[in-house]
């Protein structure tokens, strides 16, 4: 390249960028906005909350799919949402990873039940594993619920189990929680917000 060559392309490269500043670069940034609206066009927005800590960020998800009852969905994007009071549209590393979790397929889509003596867990239904917990827990408290101390007084504890309930959770969810709990007579009870 000469020198004179050289000079012209700069001039040139000059002019191109000076046509930008005097605004005639715009439809360039407006091509480029218009492109992440037609990645999400026919996708179903959903609102969330991050399920990592006890920050409690808000989420949008966006899934494919037509939200008839018998259809799966399949997530193909995950974002902070700006309008949430908590984190205004940031995520943490962790949380702006939430579809690769969503996508892992070491992930457990259903619950897993090792039997006493057993060496290997095998996938088993929601309702067994709820009855199962309902069962173990009923029979825990039968046996070891404290209604008096020892001086006679009503004290209703039962302090053989305890509970971590997520620190995510709506205000009412968290109410409605300790009620459940309480109401059992559970004295250990914390949430994934102090661990």
């Amino acid at each position: 390249m000469t020198r004179r060559e050289f000079i012209k392309f700069t001039g040139l490269g000059l002019a191109a960028s000076s046509l930008g500043v005097l605004g005639f670069g715009a439809s360039g940034e407006a091509q480029a906005a218009a492109v992440r609206p037609f990645k999400l066009t026919h996708a179903t927005e959903t609102r969330n909350t991050c399920t990592y800590c006890s920050v409690a960020c808000g989420i949008l998800i966006y899934s494919m799919g037509d939200r008839a009852k018998n259809a799966r969905s399949n997530i193909i994007h995950i974002e902070g949402d700006p309008d949430h009071p908590v984190n205004r549209g940031t995520l943490c590393p962790k949380g702006s990873a939430l579809l690769d979790v969503v996508h892992a397929p070491t992930r457990l889509k259903a619950p897993r039940y090792r039997p006493p003596g057993g060496t290997e867990f095998k996938e088993v239904s929601w309702d067994f594993a709820l009855d199962r917990i309902a069962r173990l827990m009923k029979d825990d408290r039968d046996k070891n619920f404290i209604a008096k101390n020892a001086n006679g007084d009503t004290v209703n504890r039962w302090t053989s189990v305890g509970m971590l309930a997520a620190s995510a959770s709506s205000t009412e969810t968290s109410y409605l929680t300790w009620k459940a709990v309480r109401s059992m007579g559970m004295v250990v009870f914390d949430n994934q917000a102090r661990v």
